[in-house]
Formats: structure tokens, C-alpha cells, sequence
């Protein structure tokens, strides 16, 4: 069943008003409609940009009369609504009374809003001076558009777009240099912004497109460890389905579930963004719905504290035993956002909370929900990423939640992410909170090996060059594989990560790059063998201490490539595509699509697979007409 474009409750759910049954039942409405989610969508960012330019400009007073009429229509005796200290339950309001409250507020209210618009732009401009505001109409409803089929886009974009360019990772040659060193990664919010900008019916930039996070956000079959290590190797070999003459080699690890009735007590401070830019109803109010949710796994034995920042920092809940729900509850509940952002010493509370209540041993993290457009105090990346590097010596870990569009600042929540010894997602929706922090609560807050790092091997008799396909920002010096006060990324319970790298074999010896003029590097002579490469790890227990050390081979022949490796490369050819990259061979969205046909799984991982399958309709759609919005 579709939403009718008019439906009044696309504008209640954008802004935040529906609750309960009501609101269950128009989110499964919402599941099967893109159209409705991009105009749901459309209602937020509209809401988002009004109200920020609302927050930057001086606007025009409004007349004696025009006040009267707004004060009037706010009585409760006027329109039925009521002010916050005296609320009026919800569900003792009728039904077309309600819609028929919110209809009037918009009407009262945008005029004015276009009054202050037109002024802004005036003023911006230097075209003239400020001016009376004139008496206006008032306008019947407001209405948003759906998308145009015509425009073919709906821009759901920042104007300014805050995404780190990425220089895809070359061909090497064995013979110049025979191994690959990088940190692990297991952020997934790449995909969750590329499937934001898909669902507003546009091509994400490429800065946006970070291939290892679209492969890391699905899980895989891999096996658990057997031994004393919490995570194991695995690897395979196929054919390079856009390269078929490449050989295409994943390398899985695996970490040891932790069930969350088993896992150790928490001590989580949760360090809120409430400045006028999360305003928008896919920020905030997100990011309280999500806090609520994370509530519920909660036991007597976990502690709570809510820290907030904006102009200033503050407590919001002192440690609280998460067994006391309704009083974790109610102190989200008040969360309201205004004003500049000072996140840096929202930063340092936050761990000062952490550090007091802090035991060896049990969960230690921050849990950090912003837009990341912080603007007092502390502005830039540089800074804010060493600040985030002394306090993570503290052994408190991060999790960074980032919300909305706009101002969002990817990269540098991703940099801090990286510093604060955590794991960065972006949440796009109530479906995503309920995964990130609840579905896959103990791999988000339970870290079970840190500083991860792979250093590949490869045999020059059998490989001429390789490409690590994603993980460009991840990449180390050799050296930094064997120094353990090197960073690298953090493995959390349960989580799987896979990379892939495409080969070149021996008797294709183009390996991207030219020969040297002066000497003929030459492998020593090897015994007979099939080993492709060897996989080297290195980790730490989350406590500390010298690394400990996993070593595996890998050898060929290339087996078929089926299910989760045959997933997993549809996904990475998808990033190839969507980043136009050199390396992208004979990639289409049709042979993506073929690929994933018989590899969705099953259960809650077939339904994310499947909602794979969308986007890259989506995306191939977008593509046929001819608009890319990186190229603009």
C-alpha cells in the first residue's frame, strides 16, 4: 500500500509527532514506499535549512497585530495546543483536530518564514538595505513536492560537500614491493550516507564512497575462532568478475560473539550534540529515539550519564544504574536542542565522567551523537582529533553516532572515530539506530582485540601486482606492523571484516607500473609451491600489552565465486561504480545485480541484502540519465 503525497502524516512523522501504534503503523507504510521516504526526507531537510537560516539571520520584527495573531492561535483555548509545562495527552486531542493545529501553525508561520528569507538573501547579496516587513496573506497549507521525474534529483546534499577525497589504491608491482600493510575497519557509515543520498534520488559524491565500509556494513558466514584468540583468518580465492584473467582474494576475519546477557558490566557516558544545527528531525529526535532503544538492553549493573554540549557543556544524568530506566528515560526525554556548538568541552566532561566511574575489565566508552559542525571553542579537525588522541590514553573507547545532513561533517567524525580507539556509523533512520544500537549492541560498546593491523605477503613466482580494493585512508607503513604504539582499528564481539584484494598473476606481468632501467629484480628461487600469499595479523587485548600475532597462507586455484564472497564482491564492484574508478574493468550495475541474485542469505541479513539490491537500481536508474553530481 502507498502514502498519498498529501497525506498529512508525512509532515507529523518528519517532524517528530507521531508516537506509538500510530507512529509503528506509518513506518511499516514507509518500508515499501521510496517515494514516501524521499518526500519524508524532503520535509526534514526543507525543516533543517529554514531553521538554521532562521538561527544565522536577524529577522524583521513582527507588527502588534501580526504578534496578537500568533499569540492567539497558540492559546489552548484557541487552536488546542498547549505549551510543554502543561502538556495535553495526545491521544485526548481528535484526530482531524490535530491535523487540523498543525495546518494552522504552518499557515501562520510561513509567511513569515518567507519574509525572513527573502530578507537574508537581500542582505547576503548587498543588493539593499534591510526593510519593513509588509503585510502579507496568509497562505492556506503548505505543501512540499515530491520529487520531480523531470529534475530526475532530489538534492538532499550538503552545498558544501565535508568528504575527504580519496586517490583509489593502484596496482603494485611484487617485484618493487611484495607486501601490504593496513588497519583494519570495521565503520560502516559510508554505506548508510551512500543510501541516504540514493533514497533522495541522487548519486552520492565519491569522497562519500568508502568501498571497505559498503562491504563491512553486511555480515558473513565466516567461523568463530576455535583457540585462544578472539578473532580467526579466513580466506578464499575466485575470479575477479570484472577482471576475470585477475584473480580476486578475500580475507575474512572473525570475531568471538559475546551474548549480551554474558558481556561484561557498562560504563557508558552519552555525550549529546543539542546545538541549534540538530534542530532537524532526523537529528535529535533520532538520536533520542536511539538512545531509548540502546535503554531497554540495559541491567542493574550497567551505568548511565548523559553529558550535552552547546554554547556550554553540562550533565544531563549523573551515573545512573541502568536498571533506573525511567529516570534514564526521562532525562533523554528533556533533551532539547539550541544554540552554537562546543563540542570540545563536551568532549572533555564526557570523559571526566567516564574516568571516575571507569573499572578494568568492563565496558569503558563515550558514545559521541552530533552532526559534527562544531563552531565554538575547539573548531578545527587537527585539534579536535588530538584532543581525542590524549583522552583515548585514558583506555575509555568512542563510538561515533553521526545524524542529518547539511553541515554534516563526515570527515572529521570519522578522524575521531579512528583516534578514540572506536567505531564511527551513520544513522539514517529509526532502522538503523535499532542496528547499530540494538541488533549489534555488543559489537558497537564490547571491544574484544584493538589495533589491528594485516600485513599481506605475496609470492613474486605467482603474483605480478595486486590492488587492495577500499581502505585508502587505512593504509601503514611496513614498519608500523611490528610497533605497538602504532594505532590501528578496533575489532568489537561479533564483527566480521572482510578485504579484497585483485590480483595480477605471474604470466600477466603488467602490474600497472614501469620497469626499472637500471636493475632486474629477481625472485630467489622458491620451491614449488601454490601459496598466493601469506596473511600476517597483529592485535592487542584491549587492556594493552605487547601484540600477539596470527599467520596464515593462502593458495589457489580460484574456486567459483558464490555466496558470501560472491556478495561481497558485488558490493565492492558497486563502489567501483559508483566512484567511476580506472580499475572498474567490465563492472555494471547488471552484473552487480546477477551477483547478488543468489547470494541474499537469509533472515534479517536477506532483508539488508535485498534492500542492497534497491539502491543499485536505483543508482543504475540515476546513472541512465545521464546526471552524476560529482562531475558538478
Amino acid at each position: 500500500m502507498s502514502v498519498s503525497h498529501d497525506d498529512p502524516r508525512l509532515t507529523a512523522y518528519a517532524l517528530g509527532e507521531l508516537s506509538g501504534k500510530e507512529l509503528a503503523e506509518f513506518e511499516a507504510l514507509l518500508e515499501g514506499d521510496a517515494r514516501a521516504r524521499a518526500e519524508v526526507a524532503a520535509i526534514g531537510v526543507t525543516t533543517a535549512r529554514l531553521t538554521r537560516e532562521l538561527e544565522r539571520a536577524s529577522g524583521p520584527a513582527l507588527s502588534e497585530r501580526r504578534r496578537e495573531s500568533v499569540r492567539a492561535a497558540l492559546q489552548p483555548n484557541g487552536s488546542g495546543v498547549t505549551t510543554r509545562e502543561e502538556p495535553m495527552p495526545e491521544q485526548a486531542v481528535p484526530r482531524a483536530r490535530r491535523w487540523r493545529r498543525r495546518w494552522l501553525l504552518l499557515a501562520a508561520i510561513v509567511p513569515v518564514l518567507g519574509v525572513v528569507m527573502t530578507q537574508w538573501t537581500v542582505e547576503r547579496r548587498g543588493h539593499a538595505p534591510r526593510m519593513a516587513a509588509p503585510e502579507l496573506s496568509v497562505s492556506p497549507m503548505l505543501h512540499v513536492a515530491p520529487p520531480s521525474d523531470e529534475m530526475g534529483v532530489l538534492d538532499v546534499s550538503p552545498r558544501v560537500v565535508p568528504y575527504d577525497a580519496l586517490d583509489e589504491n593502484p596496482f603494485t608491482s611484487v617485484a618493487s614491493d611484495p607486501r601490504s600493510t593496513f588497519s583494519i575497519d570495521v565503520d560502516t557509515a559510508s554505506y548508510s550516507l551512500v543510501r541516504r543520498f540514493l533514497r533522495g534520488n541522487s548519486l552520492p559524491p565519491s569522497g562519500a564512497v568508502r568501498i571497505e565500509e559498503l562491504i563491512n556494513y553486511f555480515s558473513y558466514a565466516y567461523p568463530e575462532p576455535t583457540g585462544e584468540a578472539p578473532v580467526a583468518i579466513h580466506a578464499a580465492v575466485a575470479r575477479a568478475p570484472w577482471n576475470p584473467e585477475h584473480p580476486l582474494v578475500r580475507i575474512g576475519l572473525k570475531a568471538r560473539h559475546v551474548d549480551a546477557t554474558s558481556r561484561p558490566p557498562a560504563n557508558l557516558v552519552f555525550l549529546v550534540d543539542v546545538s541549534g544545527s540538530m534542530l532537524a528531525p532526523n537529528k535529535l529526535e533520532l538520536v533520542k529515539y536511539g538512545l531509548l532503544q540502546l535503554t531497554e538492553t540495559l541491567g542493574v549493573d550497567d551505568r548511565v550519564s548523559i553529558v550535552t554540549y552547546a554554547g556550554n557543556s553540562g550533565m544531563a544524568l549523573a551515573p545512573t544504574s541502568g536498571g533506573q530506566r525511567r529516570k534514564i528515560r526521562q532525562a533523554i526525554d528533556r533533551l532539547e536542542a539550541g544554540g552554537t556548538t562546543n563540542g570540545a568541552a563536551g568532549i572533555e566532561l564526557a570523559y571526566s565522567l567516564a574516568r571516575q566511574n571507569f573499572v578494568a575489565g568492563n565496558v569503558n566508552r563515550v558514545l559521541l551523537a552530533t552532526d559534527g559542525d562544531f563552531n565554538v571553542g575547539v573548531t578545527s579537525q587537527s585539534e579536535l582529533v588530538e584532543l581525542i588522541q590524549r583522552q583515548a590514553e585514558s583506555g575509555v573507547f568512542l563510538s561515533v553516532l553521526g545524524f542529518g545532513d547539511g553541515d554534516y561533517q563526515d570527515s572529521t567524525l570519522e578522524q575521531l572515530a579512528d583516534e578514540g580507539n572506536g567505531n564511527y556509523a551513520y544513522i539514517d533512520g529509526a532502522a538503523e539506530a535499532r542496528k547499530v544500537l540494538v541488533e549489534q549492541a555488543s559489537g558497537t560498546l564490547v571491544t574484544l582485540a584493538k589495533d589491528v593491523k594485516l600485513q599481506i605477503e605475496f609470492n613474486p613466482a605467482e603474483v605480478a601486482g595486486y590492488r587492495l580494493i577500499g581502505y585508502e585512508n587505512r593504509a601503514l607503513a611496513h614498519q608500523d606492523f611490528n610497533d605497538d604504539s602504532k594505532d590501528a582499528g578496533e575489532l568489537g564481539a561479533g564483527h566480521s571484516v572482510t578485504a579484497l584484494y585483485e590480483l595480477i598473476p605471474a604470466r600477466l606481468p603488467n602490474a600497472g607500473v614501469d620497469a626499472l632501467k637500471y636493475q632486474r629484480p629477481t625472485a630467489p628461487a622458491l620451491p614449488p609451491s601454490d601459496e598466493l600469499l601469506t596473511v600476517k595479523l597483529r592485535y592487542q587485548l584491549p587492556s594493552g600489552g605487547a601484540s600477539r600475532s596470527i599467520e596464515q597462507a593462502v593458495r589457489g586455484p580460484a574456486q567459483p565465486l558464490t555466496g558470501d564472497f560472491a556478495f561481497a564482491a558485488a558490493v565492492a564492484e558497486f563502489g567501483m561504480l559508483l566512484r567511476n574508478s580506472a580499475h572498474r574493468g567490465r563492472a555494471s550495475y547488471e552484473q552487480v545485480l546477477r551477483l547478488t541474485g543468489e547470494a541474499l542469505g537469509e533472515g534479517e541479513e536477506r532483508r539488508a541484502r535485498e534492500q542492497f539490491v534497491e539502491l543499485v537500481r536505483t543508482a543504475e536508474r540515476l546513472s541512465e540519465r545521464g546526471y552524476d553530481p560529482r562531475k558538478h
